[in-house]
């Protein structure tokens, strides 16, 4: 068994021995296969990551750069309080349409809205349509809007915020200055962005599985 079979045998070990997923979860993710999504969305073992790193931070109000099918959401939605809210951006009306109806159907739809638009143009206007400073921000939309998105972000944030981006080591490229692949150098502007901020504390956490290499970046601020 070569390493790629290793790493998907092991996530289903995790998924089978630990339960992490269920049927509200599989169907979330038939839906999105028949509707002609892209299987883009985060492994069910990091959706259960995703679930434990805003329940243990205590999250009240959560944002999230980029809906898709909405399988991520309904992971961070399970983390919320009965009193807690969730704003998620989706630009694809197709993808946020799906995302409403997995919401809907996961018994979300009172606690979680999905802003549709360019997430650039959403961010700023989130506390005049009086949503709170969130404690807890997921990015995982288009690479090449990190460094924007990071700059909004932290504008809605406040301290104790955790803030997880996905996608941030693209297979062992983000260490090579001299790509152009897979956004790379907008992954690592926004890397040094962190770098260079002393408001906030981060680590990149690498991951392997049935989705590939790639890796999660955490961060709290200050």
């Amino acid at each position: 068994m070569d390493m790629k079979e290793t790493w998907k045998a092991v996530d289903a070990f995790i998924d089978e021995e630990l339960h992490i997923s269920d049927e509200v979860m599989e169907s979330i993710l038939e839906k999105n296969e028949e509707a002609g999504l892209p299987p883009i969305e985060v492994a069910a073992t990091h959706g259960k990551m995703l679930y434990l790193l805003a329940k243990m931070s205590g999250a009240s109000s959560i944002l999230e750069i980029g809906t898709h099918g909405g399988y991520s959401t309904i992971w961070l939605a399970r983390s919320l309080p009965k009193d807690g809210l969730m704003a998620t951006l989706e630009v694809s009306d197709k993808h946020a349409s799906i995302a409403e109806e997995n919401i809907r159907n996961a018994g979300f739809e009172d606690q979680v809205t999905v802003i549709r638009g360019q997430a650039l143009d959403s961010l700023p206007k989130l506390m005049e349509k009086g949503y709170p400073r969130f404690d807890f921000i997921f990015i995982d939309a288009n690479k090449d809007g990190y460094p924007e998105y990071l700059e909004e972000a932290l504008e809605v944030s406040t301290t104790g915020t955790v803030i997880v981006a996905d996608n941030v080591v693209r297979q062992g490229k983000v260490i090579d200055p001299e790509t152009e692949e897979n956004n790379i150098p907008h992954i690592r502007k926004f890397i040094e962005m962190l770098s260079e901020n002393d408001e906030i504390e981060t680590t990149i956490i690498q991951t392997v599985g049935r989705k590939g290499y790639d890796g999660f970046l955490l961060g709290r601020v200050k």
